[in-house]
């Protein structure tokens, strides 16, 4: 991951680190070989939650979280603020893995449903001021093409026997009701999200951690996680479990570059917008909102009163490298500024104060997984594929249970034990995910000049796990 920076460097990583109420001053490091009961290799989300649900349940246990930069650097502390109950992949992806149903997978979502509300209920017990609004998640249709994915998904959704309650469609006065954008001709709406400040919740969830005596060095990087060990230049950790909670990162790790691949989402905030762009706008409730377009945007309300603003259009860069700034006139983000005032005229007259981007992490199969190989003691979460504010709780859930041994439903859910295969080497890697980026891309400006679904999309479906 480079270079340690220094704790100024580390509150301008973006809006979240610099808003976060903290000061960002760094945990000591390792201070030499130590033993523990468990080695946590990451302290982002996946990281800490997992430490957070083992103390909790067994304060007896010796618990090092081990992080090559401080806790919340990665996109635990610059994602868009979704804790949704998305997964990244479809129902009927998971209930096509090994031992999957169609039962399973609805468990699976129903546990991603309830993993909501225990991020809200762990922040407002843990006293965490993470800005939390549960307001849900509007979708946006803005074409034709995008109201027959809209009303798919719903017909979709139901033939799963899931409810309005669950997702429903949303005429134009009901869209309205929520969200005035330009061209609208209806949306799609879950009640399943909420609105949070990132870097607040993680750096909350690591002083939770740590009140509860879990361990955290940071700059402390792993270069690595072997059976009962996690090595380091400044020592070596032996545990009889060591979990892998690095995602977007993991290429960094000996042996783990095509294990998961990273991909750059960036995000625009603009200044805090007065009270009368924002009657126009909507997100009373601070809804999340995106629409139904295939190259990803995704967008929500701040507490302060700013709208943030991401989508993905970053290039995959070659050999898993990670980047962690960008330049305010790289080109993504005048994309993301265009659109934004495409759907918002009113903003064109107020500044943005903030770029910034992250490396979230993508299985070859699009599919999340978290498990634990009891013979070698080594555990692993990751592969959410921007989709892991909420599943990283639900991951550190599993894994708790899972290190402790306990049969709970959880351990019993079809993600459980998943191991997606490699990505290809390079240079096959870096073409393959750069053509499906470009192709995402292609095939929305396709659907503006047809008005029909894309053909681009339908032939890139199999490669991309139907994203």
């Amino acid at each position: 991951m480079g270079c340690a920076l220094n704790r100024s460097a580390y509150a301008g990583l973006s809006l979240w680190h610099e808003t976060a109420g903290d000061a960002w001053e760094p945990r000591p490091s390792l201070p030499g070989d130590t033993e523990a009961d468990v080695a946590i290799v990451g302290a982002g989300y996946t990281g800490l939650w997992t430490a957070y649900y083992l103390a909790v349940a067994d304060p007896t246990l010796r618990i090092v979280v081990l992080e090559a930069e401080v806790a919340g650097y990665g996109a635990s502390g610059r994602n868009g603020g979704w804790c949704s109950a998305l997964f990244p992949a479809s129902l009927g992806s998971v209930a096509r893995l090994d031992g999957g149903t169609r039962e399973a997978a609805l468990a699976q979502h129903a546990a991603m449903r309830a993993t909501v509300d225990e991020v809200v209920r762990v922040t407002t017990e843990e006293g965490i001021d993470a800005h939390v609004a549960k307001g849900g998640t509007i979708s946006l249709v803005r074409s034709p093409a995008q109201l027959r994915r809209a009303r798919a998904e719903i017909d979709d959704a139901r033939a799963w026997g899931r409810g309005e309650d669950d997702v429903r469609f949303l005429d134009v006065a009901e869209t309205d009701g929520v969200l005035r954008a330009t061209r609208t001709l209806g949306a799609t709406y879950t009640p399943d999200c909420a609105a949070i400040h990132p870097a607040r919740l993680v750096r909350g969830l690591a002083a939770a951690a740590e009140r509860r005596g879990v361990r955290i060095h940071e700059r402390t990087p792993v270069t690595a996680i072997e059976p009962g060990r996690a090595v380091t230049a400044r020592g070596t950790v032996r545990a009889e479990v060591v979990v892998r909670a690095t995602e977007g990162y993991t290429a960094t790790l000996a042996g783990q570059r095509r294990a998961v691949a990273p991909v750059h989402s960036l995000i625009i905030a603009t200044e805090p917008l007065p009270a009368d762009v924002w009657e126009g706008i909507g997100l009373r409730r601070r809804e999340t909102f995106t629409d139904h377009r295939h190259l990803i945007i995704y967008g929500q309300r701040t507490a302060d009163d700013r709208l943030v603003f991401g989508g993905r259009g970053a290039p995959y860069f070659l050999a898993s490298r990670t980047r962690a700034t960008f330049d305010g006139d790289y080109p993504v983000f005048r994309r993301l500024h265009r659109t934004l005032v495409d759907l918002f005229p009113a903003v064109a007259d107020h500044r943005v104060t903030h770029v910034w981007g992250g490396a979230l992490g993508v299985p070859r199969d699009w599919c999340a997984s978290v498990g634990l190989d009891r013979p070698s003691g080594l555990a692993w979460a990751g592969g959410y594929v921007g989709d892991g504010v909420g599943t990283t709780n639900l991951a550190g859930r599993t894994l708790a249970d899972l290190v402790l041994g306990r049969d709970s439903d959880l351990v019993r859910l079809p993600w459980v034990g998943h191991q997606s295969r490699e990505w290809e080497p390079e240079p096959l890697r870096w073409l393959g995910i750069n053509a499906g980026l470009r192709a995402a891309g292609a095939a929305d400006a396709e659907e503006r000049l047809t008005r029909h679904p894309s053909l681009i999309a339908r032939a890139m479906a199999p490669l991309t796990g139907g994203h």
